[in-house]
């Protein structure tokens, strides 16, 4: 018999409470639902019984909904967390950024809050090792590339900084970029779609805003891992803005709306995060998988599999579905080395991931390279199996552009 899927509501609104019971009726069955009316009550069921995902007020007498979240990522690691608040200040906001997985706005639709909980427990599947569960769920950040990091702080303690310029690195970082998508396209913003292009998310926070998460709140971070030289890291990145480069041109020779070209090119700049935290929080074990690797002739991430338990991919959109990133890049992050296991039937961000990495590692020497290949199935099913040579052609003999000229490569 499974565990039943337990949920923690805190709200000092008795008649909050109430509708929140009564919308979420029907789920009785399959969750076991405690609701409370203050944090001090919420932390005391916590030591009594663990939950999956604690659901929070944001303005509470006492302790409020930031205070506690950092509580009880601090007690209770594993459990998703999430702020349903009708405040929006900035202050709260940025208090909030670190301890919080996903923001919902009050009045909340009961059948949008049922859906997110239902993706929360379907996300929590995805990654089967307790221990890789508990660790990226405590993460706050992504560690970012030293030098990006360096200029962007320059930058922002200017007198007059650049949005442009602010734009720009943040586009070219994956740690950075996955943080202002996870923060624009929370409900605090109340945002009609989704936002997946990280020099519009820039607009839309400002400089005020971006320059108190990177100051103020430590939301990005150096990367430091004592076994990769600059040349390594060097690579990480190139691969990242490569494959950027390359998905968003695939996405425009297939005549892909607007959207799903930014969805492309993110995805793809995304798509290998979880090599940062296997090797942050894995540390030296890290080392172990090359080593199967090199033993058994197997792909990068397959080794990793052997090793943690899950592979890059499983980890990096288990993160990334936890902040609420848009699902087209969650699913790409995900299934970029096994297609097939996906229900894609076309041409989607997964397959612009799918095909610009492994066309970016055809002309690259690292010992990080994941050593697949094109899923020549998975091309198949989704009717592209006849444009694989024409795409290779267009990328062999075209820059691959963007709005930053760091992205800018040949194959």
């Amino acid at each position: 018999m499974s565990t039943p899927k337990r949920i923690l509501f805190v709200d000092d609104e008795p008649m909050v409470l109430v509708g929140l019971q009564r919308s979420l009726r029907s789920m009785r069955q399959d969750w076991e639902m405690v609701f409370v009316e203050s944090a001090a009550k919420a932390l005391e069921a916590i030591e009594l019984a663990p939950f999956d995902i604690v659901v929070t007020d944001m303005r509470m007498p006492g302790m409020d909904g930031a205070e506690l979240l950092q509580e009880v990522k601090n007690r209770s690691p594993q459990a998703l967390r999430m702020v349903l608040s009708g405040q929006s200040d900035n202050d709260s906001i940025l208090r909030s950024v670190n301890p919080t997985h996903q923001y919902l706005s009050k009045p909340c639709d009961g059948e949008e809050l049922k859906s997110r909980l239902l993706r929360a427990f379907a996300l929590k599947d995805l990654l089967q090792n307790p221990e890789l569960k508990e660790l990226v769920s405590k993460l706050d950040s992504l560690p970012s590339l030293p030098a990006l990091y360096l200029e962007l702080t320059q930058e922002l303690r200017a007198p007059e900084p650049s949005m442009a310029k602010v734009g720009k690195l943040i586009t070219a970082d994956m740690a950075m970029t996955a943080k202002v998508l996870k923060l624009v396209n929370s409900a605090f913003f109340g945002l009609r779609c989704e936002v997946s292009k990280a020099s519009h998310a820039v607009e839309m926070l400002g400089l005020d805003t971006i320059r108190a998460l990177v100051l103020s709140t430590h939301v990005f971070s150096e990367f430091h891992a004592s076994f990769l030289t600059d040349v390594d890291m060097q690579y990480m990145w190139e691969h990242s803005l490569a494959s950027s480069s390359y998905a968003k041109r695939l996405a425009t020779l297939e005549h892909c709306e607007r959207k799903t070209v930014d969805d492309c090119f993110t995805a793809s700049l995304l798509h290998d995060a979880g090599k940062l935290i296997l090797m942050s929080l894995g540390g030296d074990r890290y080392r172990q998988v090359t080593r199967v690797r090199d033993a058994e002739s197997i792909p990068l991430y397959e080794a990793e599999r052997k090793v943690f338990g899950c592979s890059h991919a499983e980890i990096g959109a288990y993160l990334f579905g936890l902040w609420g990133l848009p699902g087209a890049i969650v699913e790409a992050v995900a299934y970029h080395h096994r297609p097939m296991e996906s229900l894609q039937t076309s041409f989607s961000p997964l397959a612009a991931v799918h095909v610009a990495s492994v066309y970016h590692e055809l002309n690259s020497v690292s010992w990080l390279r994941d050593g697949s290949g094109v899923s020549l199935d998975f091309l198949s099913r989704i009717g592209c199996a006849d444009r694989e040579k024409s795409w290779r052609s267009a990328l062999a003999v075209e820059t691959a552009r963007d709005e930053n000229p760091k992205e800018s490569c040949h194959v």
